[in-house]
């Protein structure tokens, strides 16, 4: 069996999450840890047995022990690391989202294409075994006339905020924020099934660091409408919805779809068609992102390039009109 030797960059929850999953896949082979602290990369390689930690993205992406690249950093770092990562023959699965802004992520697909490696954007959601069931039984609610998707979740960060202390999560210049952090997951799904809106409505909450707290949009597409509301400064208990001239389908946690509920308009019969997930969430954009490779192909045909720009140009357009401006923004990025 063939396994691609991966070096991860980051050493957070997100990564032992990731590394968790992804170690169901006998194909995933980690071979090193990067970490600006070299002993926090020499403690995280012990804790998950990899052989090699570095401090420098710049050698483990030279090293030839290493096949392809996950990364786990702040938003603002994505682009540059995954260009320097295929620049030297490296594929790349990054977090999602996978750029500060699209002008980044048109960067990134060029190089990707340029050095011939797969580049795919580690979002969850679309990857999971009910969004696959959902992206073939679509049709069974008929007509699609609405997209609803709520993720609204309290930050374990804001009370930090609230006295003064700004984390992170909060903070512009690492690109962060609701929409990007939390509203993303309502959004590449509605762009996976239906395509990029036509025409975007947005409003949010701006805090004082000058990111976003929360937000709404409203996407219209020439039959059917879209609507997704997104927080870090508070709760939702809300399921998303696809609705359907012959039915609406229901899911109850946008980011895992563990349910999924099939409603028949005619006969007000509902079903429950979720399929119960085999493998840990991570273990299957994984597996995609192994699968692509070993194939020979480019990209994944779900969380394809395509898909990706889509996402972040919505993205853009969200921030433009709520008022939400990154340092990244207006920085030129080494990619040559």
């Amino acid at each position: 069996m063939e396994k691609i030797n991966f070096g991860v960059v980051g050493t957070n929850n997100i990564t032992r999450w990731f590394l968790n999953g992804a170690m169901q896949d006998s194909r995933f082979n980690l071979s090193a840890i990067c970490s600006r602290d070299i002993e926090k990369a020499r403690q995280f390689a012990d804790e998950f047995n990899a052989p090699l930690a570095f401090d420098s993205l710049a050698e483990m992406a030279s090293d030839p022990h290493v096949d392809a690249v996950y990364i786990a950093t702040p938003n603002v770092c994505h682009a540059e690391q995954a260009i320097l990562c295929m620049r030297c023959g490296k594929h790349v699965l990054c977090e999602k989202p996978l750029a500060s802004n699209a002008r980044e992520v048109l960067e990134m697909i060029r190089v990707a294409h340029d050095s011939g490696v797969v580049l795919m954007e580690a979002m969850i959601t679309t990857m999971t075994p009910n969004f696959r069931y959902i992206m073939d039984h679509i049709h069974d609610i008929g007509r699609i006339r609405r997209y609803f998707a709520s993720y609204c979740q309290y930050s374990s960060r804001y009370d930090k905020f609230k006295e003064g202390i700004v984390l992170n999560a909060f903070k512009p210049e690492l690109s962060n924020g609701a929409v990007m952090d939390i509203g993303i997951y309502t959004v590449y799904p509605l762009v996976v099934l239906f395509g990029k809106p036509t025409e975007i409505s947005a409003a949010g909450l701006l805090l004082s660091t000058g990111v976003d707290g929360q937000g709404s949009a409203t996407f219209r597409y020439p039959d059917m409408e879209a609507n997704v509301i997104y927080s870090k400064i508070a709760d939702s208990y809300l399921p998303s919805e696809i609705q359907g001239e012959e039915g609406t389908i229901t899911m109850d946690n946008i980011p895992i779809l563990k349910r999924v509920l099939f409603h028949s308009r005619k006969d007000k019969r509902v079903e429950d068609r979720s399929i119960p997930a085999e493998k840990d969430i991570y273990y299957y954009e994984t597996k995609e992102f192994i699968d692509v490779i070993l194939s020979g192909k480019t990209e994944s045909s779900i969380n394809s390039l395509a898909n990706s720009l889509a996402t972040i140009e919505v993205l853009d357009e969200i921030r433009r009109q709520v008022g939400v401006v990154f340092p990244a923004d207006f920085r030129q990025l080494s990619s040559h």
